[in-house]
Formats: C-alpha cells, structure tokens, sequence
C-alpha cells in the first residue's frame, strides 16, 4: 500500500521587493524565536544576546546589487524568506538566511525556497552554494535532499562584554612576539599556512586559491567560516605571526588573526588559524588588544557588544586558548556545500604506449 504525498503548500516564490522590507523584517525576527510553528538556520541565538537577526540582519544600505532575496507568498501574506551574499569574484554564493512559517508547511516552504535559489544560481553561473546551520528542525536533511553535502563542522565562541579587554600591545611588544600586519606579499605565505592546517578534503571543496589572500581590506572573506558575512558590517585587520626563525625560505608563518571591530550593533569578529604545534596566547591577546584600541574613547567604534570566534573541530587547540582568554562555547554549526562544477582529473604525464 503506497501513502498519497501532501498536497503542496499553495503559494509561489518570487523575487522580493521593497515594499517587502517591513514583512520581511518581521518575518527575520518571529523566526529566531522559540515558535515551534517557525523554522531557520538556527545559528547561535541562545545564551547571551545575540540573535540571528543582530548578527546578519542586512540594512538597506549594505544590499549589493548582486545579492539576492526570495519570499515565499501565500494567502497575501510571506510565509518564507531566502537570502543569499553573492561573491562575484569566486561566483560563489552564500545563503545566509532561510526562514519558514507554518507547522505544516515550513519544510516545504524552505525546500520550495532553496530549489528557486539552485536554479537561479544555474542561470547565472554560481560555482558553489555555501550554507551554515544548526543540526536542529531538519536543516542539515532537507539541505543535504537538495544536494548539498556535509563537510565540516564549528564551535562558536563568544566573550562577553562585562569581561574587559586587554590593553593594546605596544609596536615593540608586538616585534619582539613577531606579530606584524599583513600585506598581500604575505599572499603566499598565507596559503601554505592554510593548507598546513586544513585536512586536504576540506581544501579541495573550499578552493582558496593565493590571489585570494592577496585581497587585503575590507573585503578579506578568507578564511571562510560560519560567521564570515557579519565582516560587511566590519572594519577588517588581518595580523601574522612568523614562526621562529622564519623557514627555510623566511616566510613560514605560526599563524594568524583575522578581525572585524564591527560598525553595527553586533559583536566584534576574531578568528584565528595557526599550526597546531603553535602557542596562538599571544596572537589571541594581540587581536583583543586591537578591538580594545578600536573601541576605546576617541576610536570610530564606540558600542562594544563582546567578541565572537568561530573555531573549526580540526583547529583545536586554539578553541582552548580562547577558552583561556575569557571564551565560551555558545554553539556548535554545521558548514554545507553544493558544487555545480564538474570536477575532472588533473592533467598528469602517463606511459606512452606503442599500438
């Protein structure tokens, strides 16, 4: 005996508009609440306050031309959202929000949303599809029923703000812990970290490539994490540390520090990436200094709503220095992907053979 499938929810996805801005506003936020007719990515909202909402909600002014937002409509109301950041110079996009409303219908109603955004995305080149979620509501299964395949996982960390910062490092401080800012020469040097510290899988499906690291500014996605979109709200800085001695070749870096002191109302971004074999106290110490120098009185950045850092499970142990350094695990999120390449073997030399 076979089971008749549900009838479709009937509405329709379109394009939003600006007229939407206000539902959708509403839509944003009765979606990161505890309704248990509501469905989201589910990135951290619990614990301290941070919302979903705070952290990627997108002002009018920051829309790019290329990014892009689906509504799901039904019965004159938005019962769906889809947001996605487009990066036009890897053609890779990023679904940073995927709300749905209704006990029956949510699922569908976000299916319905993603399978719009893949076709889209086929018409106008999209390389790779990026998403990160929570293992909650069905997220990881009904993204992985539309093709997208489960490659990695995170800790969220965060550092309230009633805990003060560090005071910033002096110039000779920093020299004497071989900490320096970055510059695109160190595009290289970058990369080999990078490659050194992620499992070889992962590396394939992310595809950094050096001219990526050469793109220094406000502007740096790389590397890439769960919390990468809050950097458009952000003044980002990127720190190395060189290793003792330098290498070989004088350029082998222990590790870095990527910050965003963020413009908005949302916490501060830090993210660091160093060998294992490494001590990141110091690179860690240094990146809280450089928010605390940002922020003071007189800084650009006035408000401080704490500091928050996405660590990878193959990262460890910098997960434990932040913990060291006032950190607490807020979340855990899983990172998604779906290629649209088709990938082929590298050209390689064989045998010649006589026929």
């Amino acid at each position: 005996m076979t089971a008749s499938r549900p009838p479709r929810s009937p509405g329709k996805v379109r394009a939003a508009r600006l007229t939407d801005l206000a539902a959708l506003g509403e839509l944003s936020r009765l979606c990161q609440s505890d309704d248990p007719a509501t469905r989201s990515l589910g990135l951290p909202v619990s614990g301290p306050p941070i919302g979903v909402f705070s952290l990627f909600r997108l002002p009018l002014g920051a829309f790019r031309p290329h990014d892009l937002m689906y509504v799901y409509e039904q019965q004159g109301r938005l019962a769906g959202l889809v947001r996605v950041e487009r990066e036009s110079s890897r053609d890779e996009w990023t679904i940073v929000e995927l709300d749905g409303v209704g006990l029956a219908d949510a699922g569908d109603i976000r299916y319905r949303l993603v399978q719009q955004l893949l076709r889209e995305g086929s018409k106008r080149g999209a390389a790779r599809f990026h998403v990160a979620c929570s293992d909650t509501d069905g997220n990881v299964e009904l993204l992985m029923q539309a093709g997208f395949i489960r490659y990695g996982e995170e800790q969220v960390l965060f550092r309230g703000s009633r805990t003060d910062l560090p005071r910033p490092w002096t110039d000779a401080a920093a020299a004497k812990a071989r900490i320096r800012p970055a510059q695109a020469v160190d595009a290289v040097a970058l990369h080999r970290l990078y490659m050194a510290v992620t499992p070889a899988p992962v590396a394939r499906l992310e595809a950094v490539r050096i001219p990526d690291w050469e793109r220094q500014g406000h502007h740096w996605r790389v590397p890439r994490s769960s919390l990468a979109p809050i950097l458009r709200f952000a003044d980002v800085e990127v720190f190395i540390q060189t290793a003792e001695g330098g290498g070989k070749d004088g350029t082998v870096l222990d590790g870095m520090v990527q910050i965003g002191v963020a413009k908005e109302d949302q916490p501060h971004y830090l993210k660091v990436i160093a060998r294992p074999e490494a001590d990141t106290s110091a690179l860690i110490e240094y990146g809280l200094g450089i928010i605390e120098a940002r922020t003071s009185k007189g800084g650009e950045h006035r408000h401080d709503h704490g500091v928050i850092a996405p660590v990878r499970t193959y990262e460890s142990p910098v997960d434990r220095r932040l913990e060291d350094h006032g950190f607490e695990r807020i979340a855990s999120v899983t990172l998604l992907m779906k290629e649209t390449l088709v990938r082929v073997a590298e050209p390689a030399l064989v045998p010649a053979g006589v026929r």
